[in-house]
């Protein structure tokens, strides 16, 4: 049954909950990519599109031909036999969804009356077998979509195409959602990603595609900053982690992978990823390693870099197409074409993949847990300088 709050406009229904612990269908069989096995997570003849990870849950969207919709899958690798957890669906697509702890987030196609749009529903994974949903927002004849999660904080992008803004809300008692504007300026705001307290998004307020970014820890005063905004050449995709956020930048006439360090967000660092030739696209990251999709060898391929140790890998060699990946500790996903029809598939990376570094050292200027010439030739380059404000506090 759906009905309307009078107050809030918001429609209140909930999405059929269409099967719970389910048979575990046809068994993973490992496919060897270097030292790593990939493998494939729930394979199915229906396509199995843009997952995303936390922890050891996987989840994604499913075209389940049988019904001719998509619906959510959600499973858990810490059950190899039988590891699909939960299946999310009715008569209406459900899409886009993202994942954190035991709550997951998608976007709802919610027909009611005469109006039909896209809401955020979540779900409470806490018992599996009884999972509770609720909408996150569902105001009418208004399109919610692209649902990023991190703690008790859901993001997405609200609007139409053209006019999206970034909005939030607190989920932190599910009865009494707390929605609040993030990111409502001219143009158009969309695919937000967010960690913690920082929110990242893609704007074109400036005639072109930028990167800005958003500390909502004071949440009726969020702080917006750039990130990206480099003219006559488009910056997309965010994603973020701690003080790193990363993105796909086409300055060089093609799309590559950058970074930047935003601990002082006056002043944000970049620096290129892959400035190499072909595409790298749609990243993500976590933990200090960045993963995203290449075509360099005249196909799609999963590849991954370390922030700590700078060092560049490749994830999967298969001739066939990977793409939409997504990382959580050791552990990468994405959509993988090899069987005919999109699968998701899952890889560990090797230790030294995800090699960080254990303590500080106090002259490692780089950041790469070592100290080496290029520590002292950052050095050199600031002997002598003083920042001190007032500048005639210092002493020369």
């Amino acid at each position: 049954m759906t009905a309307t709050d009078e107050t809030t406009g918001m429609k209140i229904s909930a999405p059929l909950l269409i099967c719970g612990l389910l048979w575990a269908g046809p068994s993973a069989r490992p496919a060897t990519a270097g030292s790593r096995q990939e493998f494939a997570v729930w394979p199915s003849t229906d396509d199995q599109e843009t997952p995303d990870i936390f922890g050891t849950i996987i989840v994604w969207q499913q075209f389940v031909n049988e019904y001719g919709d998509y619906d959510i899958y959600i499973a858990d690798l810490n059950e190899p036999v039988d590891p699909l957890v939960l299946i999310v669906g009715d008569a209406n697509d459900q899409m886009s969804p993202a994942v954190f702890e035991s709550t997951v987030v998608w976007q709802d196609y919610i027909r009611w009356q005469d109006s039909e749009d896209w809401d955020i529903w979540m779900a409470d994974l806490s018992n599996p077998a009884e999972p509770n949903f609720y909408p996150v927002s569902d105001i009418v004849d208004d399109d919610e979509q692209k649902p990023a999660i991190s703690g008790n904080i859901v993001v997405w992008q609200s609007g139409e195409e053209g006019a999206f803004q970034i909005w939030g809300a607190d989920i932190t008692e599910p009865d009494w959602v707390t929605r609040f504007p993030i990111a409502n300026f001219e143009g158009s705001q969309r695919d937000p990603g967010l960690d913690r307290t920082t929110v990242v998004w893609q704007d074109d307020s400036y005639g072109d595609w930028d990167v800005f970014a958003s500390d909502i820890w004071r949440r009726n005063r969020p702080r917006d900053f750039s990130v990206a905004a480099i003219e006559k050449s488009g910056q997309q995709k965010p994603a973020v982690w701690g003080d790193t956020v990363v993105w796909e930048d086409d300055y060089y006439g093609d799309w590559d992978i950058y970074i930047a360090d935003i601990s002082d967000t006056s002043r944000p660092v970049e620096r290129p990823v892959t400035p190499i030739a072909g595409d790298q696209a749609n990243p993500d990251i976590d933990a200090g390693v960045v993963v995203w999709q290449d075509n360099r060898n005249s196909h799609w391929d999963i590849y991954g870099y370390n922030i700590t140790t700078r060092r560049e890998f490749r994830i999967t060699d298969d001739p066939y197409d990977q793409i939409n990946p997504a990382i959580s500790g050791n552990i990468v996903t994405w959509q993988d074409n090899r069987g005919g029809s999109w699968n998701v598939y899952a890889v560990v990376l090797d230790p030294t993949e995800v090699a960080r570094c254990g303590s500080n050292l106090e002259g490692d200027a780089d950041g790469n847990c070592r100290i080496d010439f290029a520590d002292f030739a950052i050095m050199a380059s600031q002997w002598l300088e003083c920042r001190l404000k007032p500048a005639d506090s210092c002493p020369y």
